[in-house]
């Protein structure tokens, strides 16, 4: 299944895993990510509905919640240990496109004293085989969210895939795509086993943001430097789902307070490479307590509501909320040659050449630009002319070419209408009678 930044395939995942735990039929379900944090908030979201609307102990609503949802690794650990079929006949793989080459699996199972020359893909489709009668895994795929090495994308599915014969395989329509297969064509794979193309696969509506359907695509007119078709996106945009830009932290964290109602949540997102912007109090080198940060409320200093951490791509991955500030670090620059591709080392910035690192730091602000559900602040540091790893010109850049696209400076007026829009005026009937008494009150 594919479908665009917000679609809502997790929560189809989630909606088949939930509608597949058959326990009298002896048919279990399992979601499994290796995305840890989206592990933890799902698991301890439902335990808490599970405490709350069904008085279970939360106890025992944390054990039930970590048997449907698992880390791929502890699955995998399990399916080592015991060379049975598991019970679990369906198994829904969320962000498959992340699984890992053998390359990477090998690498992370040596270094736990386990031997395992077999890439995440092919492992759990040998796992699912090991039924006599049916099973079912079903692969969830995100457009450009590969963000770690070792990331396979949909390849090393299609590679694993062509060694299982007597499995069928139901492909989106969309899979040949180049942001999901990056090939041409499906022909390039040479499968040889049974498959079929079905449009209902391809989720291509953004539920994420309700505001917008446009803003994924937005986000990659703009990484993509499609400056005309950006400025054509943003135009439609603006009014249905605000987008600003400041350089102004504090200004950044009023639009975020000042747009949020009720129990909007509200938070700020940075590249987990934006090492410098810790001078302006923003360190994404300390770690958040995810459970925390998504999940408690305005009263717990842990929350996003307090603004003191600041997630990553890593954390907030298949993750949202309802505004966010993204903080835009020195890693990921504009110039005039395009965009310019950055790690901290140490004392300094140094280069990135390697093309699939080029790609995992694009797709990391492809990722944090696409988790609001109803609007965000974008904040491009001043810079500092006496700190050498700060220096303006890594942000100048940057925050021009935001602005050469349109996009709108935050200012008071923002605020002002805010304000406005709160205000209920009500007219008596004996003033509606006359027209001069009317414009007494042009709001």
């Amino acid at each position: 299944m594919t479908g665009v930044p917000g679609a809502g395939k997790t929560l189809a995942g989630l909606n088949i895993g939930a509608s597949r735990q058959k326990y009298e039929e002896e048919e279990h379900a399992v979601f499994l990510s290796g995305n840890g944090p989206l592990v933890s908030v799902l698991r301890e979201a439902l335990a808490r509905d599970d405490n709350e609307y069904n008085g279970t102990l939360l106890s025992e609503a944390r054990r039930k919640s970590s048997v449907f949802i698992q880390n791929i690794h502890h699955f995998r650990d399990a399916a080592i240990r015991d060379k049975r079929a598991p019970i679990e006949k369906v198994v829904i793989f969320d962000e498959a496109q992340r699984a890992w080459n053998k390359k990477e699996t090998e690498r992370f199972m040596k270094e736990r004293g386990v031997e395992l020359k077999e890439s995440e893909p092919h492992f759990l489709i040998s796992v699912m085989d090991r039924h006599e009668d049916w099973a079912c895994i079903v692969c969830l795929i995100g457009g450009g969210q590969e963000i770690h090495k070792g990331e396979a994308g949909l390849s090393e599915w299609f590679e694993s895939i062509d060694k299982f014969k007597e499995w069928e395989v139901h492909l989106s329509n969309r899979i040949i795509d180049s942001k999901y297969l990056k090939l041409n064509s499906l022909d390039e794979v040479e499968l040889n086993c049974k498959y079929s193309f079905t449009e209902k696969l391809h989720l291509s509506t953004s539920i994420r943001s309700f505001r917008s359907e446009n803003l994924s695509d937005f986000v990659r007119s703009l990484l993509n430097i499609e400056v005309d078709r950006s400025k054509e996106i943003y135009e439609e945009l603006k009014y249905k789902y605000p987008i600003y830009l400041t350089r102004n932290l504090n200004m950044a964290k009023r639009f975020l307070k000042e747009s949020s109602r009720g129990n909007e949540r509200y938070g700020i997102v940075g590249s987990s490479d934006a090492r410098r912007l810790k001078a302006e109090g923003l360190n994404v080198k300390v770690g958040i307590e995810v459970e925390h940060w998504f999940l408690s409320g305005k009263d717990d200093v842990r929350s996003s509501f307090y603004m003191e951490d600041i997630a990553t791509e890593f954390d907030i991955q298949g993750l949202e909320l309802d505004w966010v500030c993204v903080a835009w670090g020195g890693d990921f620059r504009y110039t005039d040659a395009g965009w310019e591709y950055k790690n901290f080392k140490g004392t300094r910035w140094q280069n990135i050449n390697q093309e699939h690192q080029r790609l995992y730091k694009k797709n990391s602000y492809r990722v944090l630009l696409t988790r609001a559900r109803q609007g965000m602040v974008i904040y491009v540091p001043e810079g500092n002319r006496e700190d050498h790893t700060r220096d303006p010109e890594y942000y100048d850049g940057t925050y021009n070419y935001l602005r050469s696209i349109g996009m709108e400076e935050l200012r008071e007026e923002y605020f002002e209408k805010l304000r406005r829009r709160e205000k209920k005026i009500c007219i008596p009937d004996d003033l509606l009678k006359g027209k001069e008494e009317i414009m007494k009150y042009p709001d």
